[in-house]
């Protein structure tokens, strides 16, 4: 861990002597703060892996009509969006890697739904 710079330093310090923070040293104190920073790999990815999902509006549109709809194929989503096939199954299949929706086939046909309502509909209150 590389340390922290001589200007960081300083305003910890400053921090300790105004009692904004009562600590014993600025040594101890970045310790903990690196140790509560800290996220292990595969939480990080999920987490990251569902922002990345919610950033593009064609996705978002996709959840949006999903959430309307319940399940829809995908050329119900194509033809609903006025997207390609493969532009739609690249939009679902960025949706699905972060959970957000949930595919299952049916012959030759896929089907898409919201994988968890009760978290789509906390996004949705989180943003209205």
């Amino acid at each position: 861990m590389r340390e922290i710079d001589r200007a960081t330093a300083n305003k910890i310090e400053r921090l300790i002597r105004s009692g904004i923070r009562s600590l014993e040293s600025v040594e101890s104190y970045v310790e903990e703060l690196r140790r509560d920073a800290q996220v292990d790999e595969e939480t990080l990815r999920r987490k990251t892996a569902v922002f990345k999902a919610l950033s593009d509006p064609t996705r978002v549109k996709v959840l949006e009509l999903l959430d309307r709809r319940g399940e829809l194929c995908v050329c119900e989503i194509t033809a609903a969006l006025g997207l390609t096939q493969p532009t739609t199954s690249h939009h679902l299949g960025i949706l699905e890697k972060a959970r957000l929706v949930r595919g299952r086939k049916e012959g030759k046909w896929n089907f898409y739904s919201i994988s968890d309502r009760d978290l789509w509909t906390k996004i949705k209150e989180l943003v209205a």
